[in-house]
């Protein structure tokens, strides 16, 4: 699990489409170079495409919807101060017990978990040995969460900094997950 280059944004950015920033070619190259020669899938926004597209040494597979960030609604592009000033009680429920509360116009912490988790099963089930994943926070989050077992206020203690790694593997149908925001 690859997440996207940075947007920059100082805002809740889910489904609002920002081209990433990807001049650190450095970074870009160290992490071409720490990851497998193999498909390359990502979110169908544009931050995550280009990433992908950047990475990519072999087989692009098609851009995938599922793999998207968590939709936050009518808090797209607003700060937590002014999603705060409308909504105090929703926002603070939102972020400190994730689950079933969601954003106004938007999805829950379970509904991107679901989406996220069963669009990777089907790539699991096409029998690619590996695969690059290029998602976002909340999507990386969800499958951290799945293999750990946790609950989500928990997964929410991992840092997934732009252009970092979260390693995980599929054994006998069980997750495991090796290093989590590795930036080679």
């Amino acid at each position: 699990m690859v997440r996207h280059g940075p947007t920059h944004a100082k805002a809740m950015v889910g489904w609002t489409d920002l081209n990433a920033d990807l001049t650190d070619h450095a970074a870009l190259a160290r992490l071409r170079d720490y990851l497998p020669d193999a498909p390359v899938v990502s979110s169908d926004l544009q931050r995550a495409i280009q990433t992908a597209d950047a990475l990519s040494r072999s087989k692009r597979l098609a851009h995938n919807p599922a793999l998207r960030e968590i939709h936050f609604g009518a808090w797209e592009i607003k700060t937590f101060a002014e999603a705060e000033a409308s909504d105090p009680d929703r926002i603070r429920a939102f972020w400190d017990q994730p689950g079933d509360v969601s954003a106004p116009d938007g999805e829950s912490w379970n509904q991107l978990f679901d989406r996220v988790t069963q669009a990777i099963q089907h790539y699991t089930e096409q029998g690619d040995e590996n695969l690059i994943v290029v998602a976002h926070f909340g999507a990386i989050l969800t499958l951290v969460q799945q293999a750990l077992g946790c609950d989500a206020r928990t997964v929410f203690g991992h840092k997934i900094d732009n252009l970092s790694v979260t390693d995980m593997e599929l054994n006998d149908g069980t997750w495991t997950v090796g290093k989590i925001n590795h930036c080679p």
